[in-house]
This record gives C-alpha cells, sequence and structure tokens, in this order.
C-alpha cells in the first residue's frame, strides 16, 4: 500500500507558472497598393449626324502618341459586363466581350470603367495612349496616362454628347501625372471645340442610369432605357419605342 501511495504522489506534477503573453509577435507584412484616378470633362453638344461620330478619331489623334482604337458600346448579351474582380460572372463576360481589343484599350477601359469615368452600356469610347510608355507586352506604365473621347446619343434632345476622358494609375504614383493629365484633358476639350462640330455645353444632357429600366425600348438594337422622359435611345440615337 506504501508502494501505491509513493506512485500516487509522484504523477501529480505542480502546475506550470504562468507565462508572460507576447503581445508584439515577429511578422512578415505584405500589401499591394492599387490606385486608379480618372477625369472628365464636361459634355459638348454635337450635331446629330452619325457623320460626326465617325470625325471623333480624327479630332483624337493629333493629341494620341498610338493609334485611335474605336470601342463599341456592350453587346446586349454581355450588359453585365463589368471589370470586377470579386465577382467572377461579370469579370468572366468583360473578359469575353473585351477580348479582341488591343492592350491599351483594354487597359484604359479598365482604368476608366473601375473608377465609374465611363458607363459601356451606352457609351462610345475611342481610346490611345497620351502620354507615357509601354512595358514589353505592350500595356502602359502606372504613370501613363490613357483616354481618348466618350460619346452617347442625349435621351431627350437626340444631339451628340461627347465627353473627354482621362485615367493613369497601379502600382505606385508620381507627383507629376496628374499635372500632365490636367493638361491633356484641357487640350482634348479645346480639340472638340476647335473641330467646329461643337453647338455649346451639354447642360441639361444626361445618360441614362444603369440598373434603371422604365420598358422604353429602342427599335434598333434593344437597348432599355433608363427614364421614362426618353426620347432617343443613349446607345445608338434612333428614337425611342413608346407603347
Amino acid at each position: 500500500m506504501s508502494f501505491l501511495r509513493r506512485n500516487k504522489k509522484q504523477q501529480e506534477a505542480p502546475p506550470p507558472p504562468p507565462t508572460a503573453v507576447h503581445e508584439d509577435v515577429s511578422a512578415q507584412q505584405y500589401s499591394l497598393k492599387l490606385a486608379f484616378l480618372a477625369r472628365s470633362s464636361d459634355g459638348l453638344r454635337m450635331q446629330a449626324d452619325p457623320e460626326v461620330m465617325k470625325a471623333l478619331p480624327g479630332i483624337l489623334e493629333p493629341l494620341a502618341e498610338t493609334s485611335v482604337e474605336v470601342i463599341e458600346p456592350l453587346p446586349l448579351e454581355y450588359t453585365d459586363a463589368a471589370p470586377n474582380l470579386e465577382r467572377f460572372n461579370e469579370m468572366q463576360q468583360w473578359v469575353l466581350a473585351r477580348r479582341d481589343l488591343g492592350p491599351i484599350g483594354r487597359h484604359a477601359l479598365y482604368v476608366l470603367e473601375q473608377t465609374d469615368a465611363l458607363d459601356m452600356t451606352v457609351d462610345t469610347f475611342y481610346a490611345a495612349l497620351l502620354h507615357g510608355e509601354t512595358d514589353t507586352a505592350g500595356y502602359p506604365e502606372y504613370n501613363a496616362i490613357v483616354g481618348g473621347l466618350a460619346s452617347h446619343w442625349d435621351e431627350l434632345s437626340g444631339e451628340l454628347i461627347v465627353r473627354a476622358v482621362i485615367g493613369w494609375g497601379g502600382k505606385g504614383q508620381r507627383g507629376d501625372t496628374e499635372r500632365i493629365g490636367q493638361r491633356i484633358l484641357s487640350s482634348l476639350y479645346q480639340q472638340i471645340i476647335a473641330s467646329g462640330y461643337s453647338l455649346g455645353a451639354a447642360e441639361s444632357a444626361r445618360a441614362a442610369l444603369p440598373g434603371l429600366r422604365s420598358g422604353l425600348v429602342c427599335a434598333h438594337c434593344g437597348f432599355e432605357a433608363g427614364s421614362a422622359g426618353a426620347f432617343y435611345c443613349p446607345k445608338c440615337g434612333m428614337r425611342m419605342v413608346r407603347t
């Protein structure tokens, strides 16, 4: 019995002493900082003539460092497409819809749609590299400025509305990029005025609001307007069907 009692005492070890809690633990830190910036001028009213749209690339060419790429509004089957990495279906549609674009046009769309400077459900975009350099794959560097002209048809008057839009950014920033961008935006705006097609500022013109549908359908392209007061399709300029 004494033998058993000795074994029991040996098994009951005292509790360990309390240890200090380390609040600061050495760790490896990783981060990725992306910044995209865009600017858009006010809209200018242009003559309601399809020939004016054909002249827009020529208005942009004197300020472009590359050829001008004409990017049409999204087709009906890709109306949900968006460069949104968090939503796979939207991103997949966007990749399919833009698979035939060049690297500059695709990069410009990515920057300007991410910042809501463009609404490609109605906008026609004339894109080019406006300042800076590209990498070996042809994509603009983070401090390169891309952009050009964006146009849509005013849903009330049927006039063509044209804006100057620019964007830049990515992994890094440079202080003088914003200053250069503002100068380029001003030059684009003045170039539109100097073309002779401008009828003045578009104070009352507005594009259809994304996500809102009134049931008014364009007989030409099938686009549904975002306003019950729409008379013309902001996508193709045709008169809306009223039932």
